[in-house]
């Protein structure tokens, strides 16, 4: 599931900059995926259990959310953007920034966490 093309780039999206609805992720990413491909990946993701879709009412847009199993790909991704930052240190801009320290991440983690999940 996390190694196609896309997913990793949703859930950094849903991570780093909370764009949580099918508008903000398909016009703010630098990567421009498609709408078919984006529709496709957060189906995807959401029957894989990464994400939960808030339910609307027609007209109205949803929001994605993390799950337990999206909170566990955020050192993932953080991860991967600093190995991306040394690789290639003109990507550093893109690199997350989620705290040094144990407690600032543990901090930043545990407001993500209240933020997508409530607890």
């Amino acid at each position: 599931m996390l190694g196609d093309r896309w997913s990793l780039l949703i859930l950094r999206d849903i991570v780093l900059h909370d764009r949580r609805s099918f508008r903000d992720l398909l016009t703010g990413s630098e990567e421009r995926i498609s709408a078919p491909v984006l529709s496709r990946r957060l189906t995807d993701l959401v029957a894989a259990g990464f994400l939960t879709k808030d339910e609307v009412t027609r007209g109205k847009q949803g929001r994605y959310s993390l799950t337990e199993q999206g909170m566990a790909t955020v050192p993932l991704l953080i991860e991967l953007g600093r190995l991306g930052a040394r690789i290639d240190p003109t990507t550093a801009h893109n690199a997350p920034d989620l705290g040094s320290d144990h407690d600032g991440f543990a901090e930043r983690l545990s407001a993500l966490r209240k933020a997508h999940i409530g607890t």
